[in-house]
């Protein structure tokens, strides 16, 4: 069985009534090519400092972003993965970032918050998500059709174990809206997302940012969409744009009938170490 799917690889900025308009212009473009199930990057409606982030944080109910995708998904009645959205929790001083996958009917059927926060410094800029963000405490695979969805954000990619979790709650393919730094994206973005996809023996899709969010944010792009053997299948590179494949689900299983490395697993002997790394 085929499923045509899509990455939508933009520029979002500060501004969120633009970034709408690119995103339904992309998305418009992937429909058009037949896609019926769509990726948008994180925090695809508005990007900028930790301050813009803040300031325009809305709970989900009333968010610009998970509104746009219920409209578009119930209008041309695909799946969205709404990349993700700031969303306002508790008192307002923190916020999460939240992933929506919306239904062909306009129905948000799963929400993932990042788990694993940003905090580090490279190429001379410095992100501190914990400073605001309120990390998400669960693990979300959902069914979308014929698909059967594991949900993550960015940074979630360079945590195995996530991933692994999601394949053996019977994840057919992994998603990975992002914003992976132009610093980190030559070096590691391709490989981790080919690991992920090897390792698992699933298929991943990732919707990047690409270009300058602000003077200081800038992103690798390279939108990719990888099969359970590790082969790109496609790539958007350094602009925006959409990348529209067809994933032949039949090929988890032969790949895996190849190498059964998942029937091969020793969870008999898997123990984690009792201190952590300092």
């Amino acid at each position: 069985m085929e499923v045509r799917v899509a990455a939508v690889q933009m520029t979002s900025t500060p501004d969120r009534d633009a970034n709408l308009a690119t995103a339904t212009r992309l998305t418009a473009e992937a429909l058009d090519q037949g896609a019926t199930f769509v990726v948008l990057p994180e925090t695809f409606d508005l990007l900028g400092g930790a301050q813009v982030l803040h300031d325009g944080a809305e709970p989900l109910e009333t968010s610009a972003g998970v509104t746009w995708a219920r409209d578009t998904a119930r209008a041309h009645a695909v799946w969205i993965v709404a990349g993700s959205v700031t969303e306002r929790v508790g008192d307002g001083r923190r916020h999460r970032n939240t992933s929506c996958l919306v239904s062909p009917t306009g129905e948000v059927v799963a929400t993932y918050s990042k788990l694993h926060l940003f905090d580090v410094t490279v190429g001379g800029v410095e992100y501190r998500e914990s400073d605001t963000v309120e990390p998400g405490d669960e693990i979300v695979v959902a069914d979308a059709g014929p698909l059967r969805v594991g949900m993550s954000l960015c940074y979630d990619l360079r945590f195995p174990e996530l991933a692994r979790i999601e394949t053996l709650r019977g994840a057919t393919v992994l998603v990975v809206p992002s914003a992976f730094t132009a610093t980190t994206g030559p070096p590691h973005w391709e490989p981790l997302l080919r690991a992920r996809a090897i390792e698992n023996q699933v298929f991943v899709i990732a919707a990047n940012q690409v270009g300058h969010s602000t003077a200081r944010l800038a992103w690798h792009g390279h939108s990719m969409a990888i099969d359970p053997w590790g082969r790109i299948l496609g790539c958007v590179p350094d602009h925006e744009g959409v990348l529209v494949v067809d994933l032949d689900l039949d090929e988890i299983e032969r790949v895996r009938a190849t190498i059964p490395s998942l029937r091969h697993r020793r969870p008999d002997v898997y123990r984690w170490p009792e201190a952590p790394l300092p």
